[in-house]
This record gives C-alpha cells, structure tokens and sequence, in this order.
C-alpha cells in the first residue's frame, strides 16, 4: 500500500491484490501491522496486478490526476458540489466509480466520456435533483447505478439513455412521486429494481415492461395505495417483492398471477382489511415452497368471512409466515386482537 496526493505519484507495485471497498478497513489495519502510515492530507493508493484503487476521504485533499491505471476510485464525504468534466481524463480504465456522501448538484454530461468501461457508479447522499441528457452515452458496460438518497423529485426516460448493461437500479430515498411510461422499456438486463422510500401513489402500469429477468422489486415506504393486474404480469421469474409501508387497501385478484418463482412477499403495514379470493392461488403450498417467506403484519384485518380463501392458505404456509403475533384482527370485535392464525384455524 502507498499513500497518493495530487501533488506526487507512484510507482507499479505494492500488494497483488484486487481491492474492492469492503477491504478498506481490512487493509488499513494491515498497514498499520506493517508500519505503513499513509500521510494524512494523501489519497491511499493500491496496486494489484489489475490496476490501481484510489480512496479518497477526508482530511485528504480531493484528488486532481489519476494513474493511467486507475479501476477503482472512491472520492467520498468531501461535501463537493461539483465536478470538472475533465475529472475522469485519462483513467480510461476506471471500473468503479464511488462518489457518495458530497453534495453534488449536477453531474457535467462529459463526465463519463473517458470512461467507457465504467461499471459501478454510487452516487448515495448527493444533492442531484436531475440528470443531464447524455450523460450516459458511452456507459454501455455499466451493470450498478446507485441514486440513493438525492433531491431527485421526477425522472425522465432520457436520462438513463445508454444503459444497455444496467443490471441494478437504486432510486431509493428520493422523493419521485411519479414515473414517466417507458423508463425500464430498453433494461432487458435489470435484475435489481429499488424504488423504495419515495412517495410514489401510482405506478405506470407499464413500468416493468422491458427488463427479461427481474429479481427483486423494492417499493416499500411510498404512498401506494392499489396494486394492479398489470404491473407485476411481465415479470414471472421475480424472487422478492416488498410492498411493505404503504397505503395499500386494495390487491387486484390477479396481482400474483404468474409469480411462479417468488420467495419473499412483504405487505407488512399497510391498510388491508380483505383480499380477493384467488390472490394467493400461485403463491407458496401447495404449488412451491415460497422459501424466504411473507410477511402481512400490521394490517388492519376484519376476520370474518371474506377471509376464508387467506385463512386457508395461512394454514398451508404458516411455517414461512413472519411476526405470527403482530397479524392480528382488527374486526369484527369479538376477534379483535387475535392472531390471524388463530382465526384461521377456529374457523
């Protein structure tokens, strides 16, 4: 390991290791065994046979130039607010790129130019209200784009043009309260689709027209308050569904349908009284095993007879059911307050 600063470079060398991010405390501990002591105003730099990682975090100062070599660069907490578009130049064969917990408000569209075999770009706690057009142009190996909790309030499908790799989305933590038709139509790769903490109320119907094999769908923590025929039909092979703390009191009958794969469901707190026979028909026994379970706590539950369709199915699949004792009834009185399979089996 060596230390890095704008003002000085290194020489190849050092430890014949790949280094992702999760190493880095791993790494400084090793250094400091070694009696390595990066300089506190430095970058730290390490080499491995594949390239270069860079780690910038304060007291450091932001770097200005990048090894030739450079995959890996992480220039994080600096509370920046912008970026030169020449920021990039010369490292060509930058993979990841972390840039999490600044304050960047805009993102120049030839920022990503010089590098077209980006993979990984983590933009969590900026200040990014837009993207600009273009901005994704050459990003064709990008699989892992993070927006995690930014200012971002609408979305426009041209802004992620280019992203014919995406495999994961993250818009967690904004406040999106719509999405434009379309946005998903051209990630046939996407397999990770994270939506939550929005408030979002509605959903195109055909928002996940477009990826082929999606995998794991978050909308928990918005404001949804129905869920359609529509939206989950194109995606059969989806595993983890989370609806959870939302406003939802209505489930089409046919929401499930096709779910063949899912192991995980989670509508835990939101504001069902009932569901619709035939809902839970292609989830769990006897079909399969949903082997990651279900979680429908914390809903207000009237255990009377439009029921008896869930009751039955709870019975099939209590062994996979979550928080047994937050699912209870809310109604009528006299089976208020006990547990859903309680009810199930009385009835």
């Amino acid at each position: 390991m060596s230390s890095w600063s704008p003002e000085e470079s290194q020489s190849p060398g050092g430890l014949n290791l790949h280094i992702s991010r999760t190493l880095l405390l791993l790494l400084l501990c090793v250094a400091s065994i070694k009696g390595v002591t990066p300089k506190p105003n430095a970058c730290l730099l390490f080499q491995s046979d594949n390239g270069s990682s860079i780690y910038c975090h304060p007291p450091a100062k932001p770097i200005r130039y990048l090894p030739a070599d450079t995959i890996y660069l992480a220039v994080e907490f600096f509370n920046l607010t912008q970026l030169p578009a020449d920021t990039l130049q010369g490292a060509s064969k930058l993979e990841e790129l972390h840039l999490s917990g600044n304050r960047l408000e805009n993102l120049s569209a030839e920022l990503l130019l010089p590098v077209p075999g980006l993979k990984v770009l983590d933009l969590t706690c900026n200040a990014l209200t837009r993207l600009r057009s273009g901005l994704f142009k050459v990003s064709v190996s990008l699989h892992t784009l993070v927006l995690k909790e930014n200012q971002l309030e609408a979305l426009e499908a041209s802004w992620l043009h280019g992203l014919k790799a995406l495999e994961h989305l993250d818009l967690s933590g904004n406040y999106l309260r719509t999405l434009p038709p379309g946005l998903l139509a051209n990630f046939a790769a996407l397999r990770i689709l994270d939506l939550s903490d929005n408030r979002l109320e509605t959903l195109p119907p055909d928002l996940l027209r477009g990826p082929l094999h999606l995998e794991r769908l978050h909308l928990e923590s918005n404001r949804l308050r129905a869920l359609g025929e529509e939206l989950l039909a194109p995606q059969p092979d989806l595993h983890y569904l989370f609806l959870s703390s939302n406003k939802l009191a209505t489930v089409a009958a046919g929401a499930f349908h096709g779910l063949q794969q899912l192991d995980m469901l989670d509508l835990a707190n939101n504001l069902l009284t009932s569901v619709p026979k035939g809902l839970w028909t292609s989830l769990g026994q006897p079909t399969r095993d949903m082997k990651d379970g279900f979680d429908i706590s914390g809903n207000p539950w009237i255990c009377d007879q439009n029921l008896e369709d869930l009751y039955r199915w709870l019975v099939d699949n209590k062994d996979k059911m979550f928080f047994l004792n937050d699912t209870c009834c809310a109604g009528p009185e006299a089976l208020k307050g006990q547990t859903l399979l309680a009810a199930a089996g009385a009835h």
